[in-house]
């Protein structure tokens, strides 16, 4: 029937899945018996391999995992240590062995472990989180200590303390000709998670950090080029998530300077000829329906005519291209709406708190405090407008079908939307999605049932 969800095709899983495995698996080891030990001892507690491509969100979930699960981060790319610093730098040591007295060599503390103990001692915490980035790319000379790391949670003679979670990351070798391959008795004592790119995830991230209107509607065109890797004879051609992310912030900026972006400017980050040249000239036609359909207008219930019948006969390109303006405008409305709607309420617990201290408020702070909710409660009304207003206009210009199917979808992945109409509601948005549910569940019924007759057809014959 399929794989499981978000578990990702053939054993991968996408960016989203690997993280919350990666805080299933931090729970698991910091679960403690009743005497204080660990449920699962320290020797058993296999280190985190996190193996997938370039730019696919491997370093950043880290952050983000340290921090939901209130844990201390250390953080290291490997790449950019010596021998000396992973593993201490030697001195002599003078033994006494048998009645005689020898020389030996001895190391002092890696430069890592001192950092893990650093933070202990920062953040009053014995727990934590050890990321070493890019853990398969390592000098000759590292090597032997980075597959030590891994089999034995130690740098040099010191060990990783106990509490302290280890999570190494690296690259298939297909990604990168530095890569070492492990061997199996390594392999045999990690826990192998392995990430691939996956757009509908990757979307979810980029309404949430703004990423440019541009981008994520010209990927939902083209998502055969979010994320692709391909060795030619004039070498490597790629274009990775993190490429669309960091040419997305450049957009923003050379659309605020009034710089022009063209092929050269988007090749810079999107390597690869052909995407970045697809691309560019979608950023043209981008840049044309914005100024021909005129959103904000939209928004407002105010459009020409002429624009539905022209979205009529337009090819589904453009339409999800307009639909992908009015979805990326809503989301800069709703996230301003959320932004002041959290001012209010961070003001309203201070407002509470002075109140309980000293009794009695002062009047004008008072009227300030009401100025700022009469404020939200307009801003909230206004973008209450601006979704109908949008409905309206799919409504005429698409009718029921599957254009404003993508529109509701659209707002459900977008962080903002969702949150939004969580709060205030949409009854058009909730007609549409329930529709859509219905369609995806019969769709499902109707997939199993051919599999099913598929299956008896195969035992008859």
């Amino acid at each position: 029937m399929g794989d499981p969800a978000g578990s990702g095709r053939g054993g991968l899983m996408n960016i989203k899945r690997a993280k919350q495995e990666i805080k299933n698996t931090i729970r698991a080891y910091q679960l403690k018996n009743a005497d204080g030990t660990y449920r699962i001892p320290s020797i058993r507690q296999r280190p985190v391999l996190l193996m997938g491509p370039p730019g696919v969100g491997k370093t950043q979930i880290m952050e983000q995992i340290a921090e939901e699960c209130d844990l201390p981060l250390v953080s290291y790319t490997i790449t950019h240590h010596t021998r000396q610093s992973a593993i201490g730098l030697p001195f002599i040591q003078q033994k006494e062995y048998g009645g005689k007295t020898y020389s030996v060599t001895e190391y002092t503390m890696s430069e890592i472990i001192a950092s893990v103990y650093d933070r202990m001692e920062e953040t009053g915490k014995q727990e934590g989180i050890l990321f070493i980035d890019e853990i398969n790319c390592v000098s000759e000379t590292l090597a032997p200590t980075m597959l030590q790391f891994l089999q034995c949670k130690t740098f040099g003679n010191q060990k990783v303390p106990a509490g302290w979670v280890i999570v190494a990351a690296g690259n298939p070798p297909e990604y990168n000709k530095s890569v070492r391959e492990f061997d199996i008795v390594t392999l045999d004592r990690v826990k192998k998670i392995s990430v691939e790119a996956d757009f509908p995830v990757w979307k979810e991230f980029a309404y949430e950090q703004k990423i440019h209107g541009a981008i994520i509607s010209y990927l939902e065109i083209r998502q055969e080029n979010f994320c692709r890797i391909e060795t030619t004879v004039d070498g490597k051609r790629f274009v990775t998530p993190r490429g669309w992310q960091d040419l997305s912030e450049m957009l923003y900026v050379y659309e605020e300077l009034g710089i022009a972006i063209d092929q050269e400017v988007v090749g810079q980050y999107l390597q690869n000829a052909r995407v970045a040249k697809d691309f560019a000239a979608y950023l043209d036609l981008y840049a044309k329906y914005r100024t021909d359909y005129q959103v904000d207008g939209i928004l407002k219930g105010i459009w020409k005519p002429s624009a539905i019948e022209k979205l009529r006969y337009a090819q589904f390109d453009e339409r999800l291209s307009v639909i992908g303006l009015l979805v990326s405008r809503l989301g800069e409305i709703f996230s301003e709406v959320q932004t002041l709607d959290e001012q209010v309420t961070a003001r309203y617990e201070e407002l509470k708190r002075k109140k309980a201290e000293e009794g009695e408020l002062d009047e004008q702070i008072r009227a300030a405090f009401q100025t700022s909710v009469e404020e939200r409660e307009q801003r909230i009304s206004e973008a209450a407008e601006n979704l109908e207003c949008a409905f309206d206009f799919c409504e005429t210009a698409f009718g029921e079908g599957q254009e404003l199917v993508v529109f509701v979808t659209e707002l459900t992945v977008n962080r903002y939307s969702a949150w939004f109409i969580g709060e205030n509601g949409c009854d058009r948005y909730y007609k549409y999605n329930k529709g859509l549910l219905f369609r995806e569940r019969q769709k499902g019924i109707l997939e199993e049932m051919d599999e099913v007759r598929d299956l008896m057809e195969g035992r008859k014959e």
